[in-house]
């Protein structure tokens, strides 16, 4: 007769597994780490974003025969457009941020619009009207910095101006004379980004118009690689 042996089976023992928490010290230098490498990322996107406008700048100012001088001041660094509300002649609210997309040639000045006001103005239109095929890529701006009356005689002459209300202590957030000059007398060159990049000198007469006008031609020849016509 065979005997049954019966194996018993020894209960085996529950293994625990304790991980040991990470050094608080090698936590917050992987967190430095990360969070600089994200900077270093977001400034590569937003340098390549920007190239091509910075490349257009440095070959026109930097690159070119010591002859070609500008007319005009080159601001440096530019001066981002702000988000600032504006008025259009019929009290309709704007923001600023629609003069975008297009290259601006801008005056300041009262709705009372002296001589020196007249003056920028006709001179506005008429660089316009002389730059060709390039005309569609460009707009003169007239902002206004007060809350007067529109002299109606002008209204005719400016139907193909951008013209807007903005209180001249706002504009004064954007464009600034030069030392020693109100906000009035100077034009102001503005890139399809909304950045203001070029003065022109105070009280600028007729003969002098094709001086702004070859500063603004070459600059739209350096951005035509990056630059679309139209909003």
């Amino acid at each position: 007769m065979h005997n049954k042996q019966t194996n018993a089976q020894e209960p085996h023992a529950l293994s625990m597994t304790v991980y040991d928490l990470p050094d608080p010290a090698v936590v917050a230098n992987e967190d430095a780490r990360r969070t600089t490498a994200g900077r270093l990322r977001m400034l590569l996107v937003l340098l390549i974003c920007a190239s091509p406008v910075l490349a257009s700048y440095f070959t026109y100012y930097l690159l070119r025969p010591n002859s070609m001088k500008s007319f005009g001041e080159l601001i440096m660094p530019v001066k981002p457009m702000p988000a600032l509300q504006a008025q259009d002649l019929q009290g309709k609210a704007v923001s600023l941020h629609r003069l975008k997309g297009q290259w601006l040639l801008v005056s300041v000045a009262p709705a009372a619009c002296d001589d020196a006001c007249q003056q920028n103005l006709y001179l506005q239109r008429q660089i316009r009207a002389t730059l060709g095929r390039e005309k569609e890529r460009t707009d003169w701006v007239w902002l206004i910095s007060d809350e007067g009356q529109v002299n109606q005689q002008l209204l005719p002459g400016l139907t193909e101006a951008v013209v807007l209300r903005v209180p001249e202590s706002a504009i004064a957030q954007w464009l600034t004379p030069q030392t020693g000059r109100a906000l009035q007398d100077h034009l102001y060159l503005v890139d399809p980004h909304g950045d203001w990049m070029m003065r022109f000198p105070a009280k600028l007469q007729t003969d002098q118009a094709p001086q702004l006008r070859r500063d603004w031609e070459r600059l739209l020849r350096a951005a035509v690689s990056w630059d679309q016509p139209g909003r």
